[in-house]
C-alpha cells in the first residue's frame, strides 16, 4: 500500500478517535476528497516542475504515532532560543507537550489548536478563521486540513502586544522508523497589535520524516506580525510548509525564512491584501549543500491599491545540491499606486550545484511601480583576491564574501538574540568563526 492510499484508509479511522462536529467533519471530507482527486503534486505541474518526492513517498511512513515519547530538556535545549524568555509551544511526533511548553490565556491566547476544534467556546473562532485562507484545491494543503488535529493557536486581541515572543518547535523523536506528521497553526493579530513568532521543526535522529504543515495568519487593520522559520534539520527530514497570509488594512507582516538543513524543503508562503496601505515582506537565506533541496514558491496577491511587497531571496548552493525560487507577483486591476520589488540572488559554489529561478510580475493596473531581478553567478574572484593580499586566508576570505551576501537579510531581523543565533549558524554553514561576538 502506497502512502496515498494509506492516508485515504486511515482517514475514517482517524475521525473515529478525534472529537468532530458536523461542520469540521464537512470540511475534512470535502478536503479528503480532493486529496483523493488529486494525490502528492508531481513535475507534470507548473508549480512543482522542479521539484520531485517520489523518492520521499518511497518510504513506509507511519502516519500516526504508536506510542507517545518523551525527551528531556537538556537534550534538546540547544533548539530553543534560550538566551531570552519565550512562549513556547513544543510537540513531539505531533503531540503536544505540555512538560517543554510555557502557554497562556492572560491577556493573549497561546494554546493549542485542538481547543478550536472542539470546545464550545471557541466556536466563532472556527467559523470565522479556520481553512478560510488556506487552499482548497492545493492537494497537500487539503490533505492537511483532511487530518488537522493539532498544532498552535496564537489570539493576540485588539490592541495587546504579545509581551515576549513565542516559540513554535516540532520535534521528531525517530522512534518510528519513518513517520509523517501535519501539525496545523492558527494565527489571529487583532486590529493594532503586535506579535513576534518563531517556528522550528527539528529531527533528533537519522530517521526519516515527511513534515506537511499549514499556518493560517490572519493580521487585522494595523497589525504588525514578525514571522521567522528556522529550516536547519537533519537531511534525512523532508518538509513541506504551506502558509497564509490575510492582511487588512495597514497591517505590515514580514516573513523571514532560513533554510540550511534538510533533504527536501518545499515553502509555499502566499499573502493576501484586503485593505489599502498594506506591507509585506519576504526574505529568506538558503545555504545548502551536498544533494540537499530547497524551493521556494512564493505569491503577492495585491487586490488593492496603496499597497507595498519587497522580496529579498539570498541562496548558496554547493555540492550537488539544487535550489528553486519560483516568485508570482500579482497585480489586479483595481490596485493601483502598487509598489512591488522583487530580487533573488543567488551563488553556486560547486560545478554541480543547480538553480531554477522563475520571478514573474502578472500586472493588470496601469498605475504602479514593479520591478523584479535575478542574478546567478559565483564568488568574485577580483575581491577573494584582494582580500588575500592583504593576509585574510581564503577559507575566511570565502565566508566572509558570503556573508556579506547574506547581511542585507540578516539585518532585517528584529529579536537581537535571533540574529545572533542566524549568524552563528551561518558561520557553522560556511566552516568557519567569522569572529563575531556570539
Amino acid at each position: 500500500m502506497d502512502l496515498k492510499e494509506k492516508l485515504i484508509s486511515s482517514f475514517m479511522a482517524f475521525e473515529e478517535k478525534v472529537d468532530v462536529t458536523a461542520q469540521l467533519h464537512d470540511i475534512r471530507t470535502s478536503a479528503i476528497k480532493n486529496f483523493e482527486n488529486k494525490g502528492f503534486p508531481t513535475k507534470k505541474e507548473e508549480a512543482w516542475k522542479y521539484t520531485s518526492l517520489n523518492t520521499v513517498l518511497k518510504n513506509d511512513f507511519s502516519v500516526f504515532p504508536k506510542r507517545e515519547n518523551s525527551i528531556e530538556f537538556k537534550d534538546v535545549k540547544k533548539f530553543f532560543l534560550h538566551e531570552i524568555d519565550t512562549y513556547k509551544l513544543v510537540f513531539i511526533d505531533g503531540k503536544f507537550s505540555s512538560f517543554m511548553s510555557s502557554t497562556t490565556h492572560e491577556g493573549i491566547d497561546v494554546c493549542l489548536l485542538s481547543s478550536v476544534l472542539t470546545k464550545p467556546k471557541y466556536k466563532m473562532v472556527l467559523d470565522t478563521y479556520f481553512n478560510q485562507i488556506a487552499s482548497k484545491d492545493e492537494s497537500l494543503t487539503t490533505l492537511n486540513t483532511a487530518f488537522a488535529q493539532e498544532g498552535a493557536f496564537i489570539n493576540i486581541p485588539k490592541s495587546k502586544v504579545a509581551d515576549k515572543p513565542i516559540e513554535i518547535i516540532h520535534f521528531s523523536t525517530g522512534v518510528e522508523s519513518a513517520l509523517m506528521v501535519q501539525p496545523r497553526n492558527l494565527i489571529i493579530v487583532g486590529e493594532n497589535a503586535h506579535v513576534q513568532i518563531i517556528e522550528r521543526h527539528q529531527s533528533l535522529n537519522s530517521n526519516p520524516v515527511l513534515t506537511n504543515s499549514v499556518t493560517e495568519i490572519f493580521a487585522q487593520k494595523r497589525a504588525i506580525v514578525d514571522y521567522y522559520k528556522i529550516q536547519n534539520d537533519e537531511q534525512t527530514a523532508n518538509l513541506i510548509d504551506n502558509t497564509y497570509i490575510s492582511q487588512k488594512q495597514e497591517s505590515r507582516v514580514a516573513v523571514h525564512t532560513f533554510s540550511f538543513g534538510g533533504n527536501i524543503t518545499r515553502n509555499n508562503l502566499n499573502f493576501y491584501h484586503f485593505g489599502e496601505r498594506i506591507d509585506s515582506t519576504l526574505k529568506g537565506i538558503t545555504i545548502i549543500g551536498d544533494k540537499q533541496h530547497v524551493d521556494h514558491y512564493t505569491l503577492v496577491n495585491h487586490a488593492t491599491p496603496n499597497c507595498e511587497s519587497h522580496q529579498n531571496y539570498k541562496t548558496i548552493l554547493g555540492g550537488s545540491s539544487t535550489g528553486v525560487f519560483n516568485g508570482k507577483i500579482f497585480v489586479e486591476k483595481e490596485a493601483q499606486k502598487t509598489d512591488a520589488f522583487q530580487q533573488n540572488n543567488n551563488i553556486l559554489l560547486s560545478d554541480k550545484a543547480t538553480i531554477n529561478a522563475k520571478p514573474q510580475l502578472e500586472i493588470f493596473a496601469d498605475d504602479v511601480k514593479c520591478s523584479h531581478g535575478c542574478t546567478i553567478g559565483q564568488l568574485d574572484e577580483s575581491a577573494m583576491f584582494y582580500m588575500q593580499q592583504r593576509g585574510i586566508p581564503k577559507k575566511e576570505a570565502k565566508a566572509l564574501l558570503l556573508y556579506a551576501f547574506s547581511n542585507g537579510v540578516i539585518e532585517s531581523i528584529k529579536i537581537p538574540e535571533l540574529k545572533q543565533r542566524i549568524t552563528k549558524i551561518i558561520a557553522m554553514k560556511l566552516g568557519v568563526n567569522l569572529g563575531f561576538d556570539l
